[in-house]
């Protein structure tokens, strides 16, 4: 009966991410630096709202779009973070994650044929969620810009089928953000034309020595522009299943039918949770941004001593190193890293074929870990070296 499941389907392959990831299971011994979860624990408050909510028997439905508190706490932080304005009535949703709200939010935007422009290397959920929709993904390499989708790159990607633009950052897996110029370079090339920017900000408050810019902000884009952000990765809560789809009215009451027939709603559970988060921790990730940040200089640094060539991140808690003066591809690098120096980093063709000669290293481990781990790099490194 395999042959009736739907095409589209049939042809997505597993994450390689999660690929490589499962795989380190057969190497006990290996340092892991695969995963983007952050290694804190929830803020102990966030727990406690959690277990209060459970205590009082709040766990029923909610309305669809999310508890009514909840909607003012996320739009309250989002214009208290990064001056941004939402109804909390109308224009925010309260979905399982971010990635259900990238989810519902391409499949209320797009239609067989519609093209997305996506910067390449960039993270591997987006094109099955394009493909499952009938929509082609169209990738810009940006190995050659530092790993930004520039304004330029873009206008000329642009056909007549270009129904949304994705604007993932910070970026996972390269770390670089966009800058207020390069932003407003993008936003006055897309202000006057009829298509959407999906923005998917879940690492925005990761972002270091400046503050978050979201293309929203910008005049004419708030109109077109559906943000997408979440409680994972700023409060260390991947396991809540907390995420958020912010958009104008016209555009939300729409990615709401789908929504509500998808899932219905968020966990009540974590939607208190969640409110906690978002009043009483709205400054919980500044602890934690600070310690990323002690942790993305002493990686960068070790790895700019093994002669490797790498972009300095400005957010999220990923380095992407080039492996290509070695002459392996990523995916036979990544192994024989495995394999010889016990270390697991994800190879860069999991990000798209724009990744090839890349390596994904995260640094949301502590720095004992990092430590053992780029002493490891390097020794295998200077074995490379050698031969």
């Amino acid at each position: 009966m395999e042959h009736l499941v739907n095409n589209e389907v049939r042809n997505i392959q597993i994450s390689g991410i999660r690929q490589f990831f499962n795989m380190v299971a057969n190497y006990p011994d290996a340092i892991q630096l695969t995963i983007g979860q952050p290694d804190f624990p929830t803020p102990v408050h966030i727990k406690e709202a959690g277990k209060k909510a459970i205590n009082e028997n709040k766990t029923s439905y909610t309305k669809n779009a999310g508890i009514d508190e909840l909607c003012v706490a996320a739009t309250t932080f989002l214009e208290k973070k990064y001056q941004l304005a939402y109804d909390p009535k109308t224009e925010v949703i309260t979905t399982i994650g971010a990635s259900q709200g990238i989810d519902i939010t391409l499949r209320t935007i797009l239609e067989q044929g519609s093209e997305v422009i996506l910067p390449g290397p960039v993270y591997p959920a987006y094109e099955p969620i394009i493909k499952m929709c009938g929509a082609v993904p169209i990738y810009i390499d940006t190995r050659e810009t530092d790993f930004k989708l520039t304004a330029r790159q873009i206008e000329a990607a642009i056909t007549d089928k270009t129904r949304c633009v994705f604007l993932p950052y910070p970026s996972n897996p390269t770390g670089c953000i966009l800058t207020e110029e390069e932003l407003a370079d993008i936003a006055k090339v897309l202000k006057e034309r009829d298509i959407f920017v999906v923005s998917d900000e879940i690492y925005s408050e990761l972002v270091y020595g400046q503050e978050h810019r979201s293309i929203a902000s910008f005049p004419g884009m708030k109109d077109k522009t559906i943000i997408i952000n979440g409680l994972s990765k700023s409060h260390s809560m991947t396991g809540w299943r907390i995420g958020f789809v912010f958009a104008p009215e016209n555009i939300s009451k729409h990615i709401l039918k789908v929504h509500q027939y998808n899932v219905s709603c968020a966990s009540s559970v974590s939607q208190h949770a969640a409110i906690e988060a978002l009043t009483v921790g709205i400054d919980d990730a500044l602890s934690m941004r600070a310690e990323y940040e002690k942790r993305r200089d002493y990686v960068y640094d070790r790895i700019v001593s093994m002669g490797i060539d790498v972009v300095k991140p400005e957010g999220a808690f990923y380095l992407f190193p080039s492996i290509e003066k070695f002459g392996m591809n990523s995916d036979d690098f990544a192994l024989k890293l495995l394999q010889e120096a016990k270390v697991a980093c994800v190879p860069g063709t999991a990000f798209s074929s724009y990744g090839e000669g890349y390596l994904r290293l995260s640094y949301a481990y502590s720095m004992d870990i990092l430590e053992e781990g780029c002493n490891r790099i390097e020794k295998f490194i200077i074995q490379q070296d050698q031969n």
